[in-house]
């Protein structure tokens, strides 16, 4: 998600020319707008989880992730976990829910809202989930690790855009928003995927109540409720009720992400602020003639431009970038590494089907289903881009970290098949970065025609995403 790059106000602290808010800041707040950032902080507290549970102070890491968690809920129930339970079920709802959030965004208004220009990366998306899984399962069928399938089937979206930031002008901004899209509808794979198949034993009772739960935030929708607070609540007492019903509890952030209202309560035709200024509330304001009830209007008229969901977007998409992730990977990816693991991983088949998976799977699935789509006519590349920045990026969407290792913990419960599978994803994705780094480097932008046909002929017409 990207925000734009507003200036503060000279009368706020950050915009003021105090020594601490230029020298601290507004650095640190230009750092936190790059889209690269996220994926840099999350490769860094990986670093950290592999340095820490590989050093004399290895203990101090199992205890770390293994610090009980006590929640109580009066008399009626006790929720006792470890700190790596609370991230994992806990706080990855809110992870998924800006997922859910972003997912909704780009179906009102967004790539997925245009199917001639969603088709393609979502042909490749349903490519590099099919393929992966298909080859994890070759090796993995009946054996131990067959559950394991979802594993290489995602795509991890902050490691793969931090990368290609990273990369700047050598990827056509076309390829970007492929990407993206490809992402997008990749996590939503991966959402079914978990929700069908890694669900445990179902409670009935919990079960309706969380159905009853979801009705009421669409009655509450219906009714032009938009209180944050009160979906906060709610939001919460479904998590409670899905944790307990067996499905996995991120998958209620997920779907209130989806029935989030994604249109604002009150619209303009126009420019908004052009009108807005123009709203009697919102003008005396800037004028600098109103009372504190008038600028308290003006407010309330400005923030209703925007919808519950872009504002709840714009509150958590820090919160889950530079917190939650960082915190997931510092407890998942703490992974002891020694020559004996490395031999075993080596001659894994669990270990084998993921890496695999991940970058040939990915590379196969993404390349061939876009090649299709071309072929069958259902849409050209992007403008100014080449089959070489499709198998680029069908490297790079071999990043599957995050979801990858989410998936893992639901898979597995053995820990020595967890290390394997975990050792598998982390080095896949390494290499699967610089291969598609390196090959997106190697490619350079051409013009439509070039850029449109498998074969570099011009015969389909290129369409630009827009």
């Amino acid at each position: 998600m990207t925000t734009e790059n507003l200036e503060p106000s000279p009368l706020t602290w950050l915009g003021g020319d105090r020594r601490l808010a230029r020298s601290l800041g507004r650095p640190v707040r230009d750092l936190l707008q790059i889209e690269a950032s996220a994926g840099l902080l999350l490769i860094l507290a990986t670093i950290v989880a592999l340095v820490w549970a590989n050093s004399p102070w290895q203990d101090s890491y199992e205890s770390f992730v293994h610090f009980h968690i006590s929640l109580e809920f009066g008399s009626l129930l006790t929720i006792d976990e470890p700190l790596e339970a609370w991230v994992n079920d806990a706080l990855m709802v809110v992870f998924f829910f800006v997922v859910g959030l972003e997912i909704k965004k780009e179906l009102v208004s967004g790539e997925l809202a245009n199917p001639r220009a969603a088709a393609l990366p979502a042909m490749a998306a349903l490519g590099g989930m099919i393929v992966p899984a298909l080859i994890f399962l070759a090796f993995n069928a009946g054996g131990v690790g067959a559950d394991g399938w979802g594993i290489p089937m995602a795509t991890d979206i902050a490691f793969a855009v931090g990368i290609i930031s990273l990369l700047g002008d050598r990827v056509p901004k076309a390829m970007k928003v492929f990407l993206l899209t490809l992402a997008i509808v990749d996590d939503v794979g991966a959402i079914v995927v978990i929700a069908i198949f890694y669900t445990s034993d179902l409670s009935i009772g919990w079960s309706l109540t969380a159905v009853g739960l979801v009705v009421l935030v669409l009655l509450m929708k219906l009714a032009r409720i938009w209180y944050i607070p009160v979906y906060v609540i709610v939001g919460v007492v479904l998590w409670l009720a899905v944790f307990e019903s067996g499905i996995h509890a991120t998958i209620a952030g997920v779907v209130l992400g989806l029935i989030c209202p994604a249109h604002p309560l009150r619209t303009y035709a126009a420019d908004p602020c052009v009108d807005a200024a123009d709203n009697p509330h919102v003008g005396s304001a800037i004028a600098g003639e109103a009372n504190p009830r008038v600028i308290r209007r003006a407010n309330f008229e400005i923030r209703e431009q925007l919808s519950v969901a872009e504002r709840l977007a714009d509150l958590l998409h820090p919160f889950s970038s530079y917190l939650i992730i960082p915190l997931f990977a510092l407890v998942n990816a703490g992974i002891e590494i020694s020559s004996e693991t490395l031999e075993d991983a080596v001659t894994s088949d669990i270990t084998l089907g993921v890496v695999l998976g991940l970058i040939v799977g990915k590379f196969v699935g993404v390349s061939l289903f876009t090649w299709l789509g071309v072929r069958l006519g259902i849409t050209g590349l992007p403008e100014g881009t080449t089959f070489r920045h499709v198998a680029g990026l069908a490297l790079i969407a071999g990043i599957g970290f995050t979801v990858s290792l989410f998936i893992t913990g639901l898979a597995f419960d053995d820990p020595m098949v967890v290390d394997k599978a975990k050792l598998g994803i982390l080095g896949a994705s390494v290499i699967a970065a610089t291969l598609g780094s390196l090959v997106l480097l190697w490619a350079k932008p051409t013009t439509g025609a070039e850029a449109s046909d498998p074969d570099e002929s011009p015969h389909p017409k290129p369409a630009e995403i827009h």
